[in-house]
């Protein structure tokens, strides 16, 4: 049976290594994670990134510090990630955000995900994110990038944008807010984009 998440492999599998083939895939870090890398150099510990992809918001992470581990539900993508990395002390793994190791919960001084969540159908929102909150360690933090809409509209997707609203389900789940952001951007996608920053 196919399931939601077999095309981000079989998209990952048919680029048969032209990053250009993959939409979301800049091989440089998310400027929205310099940024708060930038003004929090004083985090440490262990760091999870969710949706990894080809790797480089996990380079960076690890860069800065963190012992870093990043997961993808495809393993083409981790694969070609590790090849891009791999004189660089970064753990890829091939997970699965709804059946995560149970040595990853609570396990993470800095979680970050970006534009993972919005890569599946709204029903899946709810269990992504509790998934997502469950690996934050007490007092551990997580930064959230992820493209937003306003009331009313719609999207075909995949991607589906988020509203504001659904942000607030990270709080739902235990997780207190710190900061949030929205930009005004051109794209594809939508009109805006949400950064929130979550503590445990």
């Amino acid at each position: 049976m196919k399931k939601d998440t077999d095309w981000f492999e079989e998209l990952y599998n048919n680029a048969d290594g032209d990053s250009c083939a993959i939409p979301w895939a800049k091989l440089s870090p998310d400027p929205l994670l310099l940024e708060f890398l930038s003004n929090h150099k004083n985090l440490q510990g262990r760091a999870l990134v969710i949706g990894c992809g080809l790797g480089d918001d996990a380079k960076e992470i690890a860069d800065a510090g963190f012992d870093t581990i990043a997961i993808d539900i495809s393993k083409s993508a981790i694969k070609w990630a590790k090849q891009r990395f791999e004189e660089d002390d970064i753990t890829f793994c091939v997970e699965d955000i709804f059946h995560l190791p149970k040595e990853y919960l609570h396990s993470f001084d800095f979680v970050f995900e970006s534009l993972t969540i919005q890569s599946l159908p709204i029903t899946f929102r709810p269990e992504m994110i509790e998934a997502i909150t469950s690996t934050v360690a007490s007092n551990g933090k997580l930064l959230v990038v992820a493209h937003g809409k306003n009331e009313g509209e719609t999207f075909e997707g995949p991607p589906y944008p988020l509203l504001i609203n659904e942000l607030g389900l990270f709080q739902k789940y235990g997780l207190k807010q710190l900061e949030f952001s929205i930009y005004e951007e051109s794209s594809n996608l939508s009109s805006l984009k949400f950064k929130a920053l979550y503590q445990n």
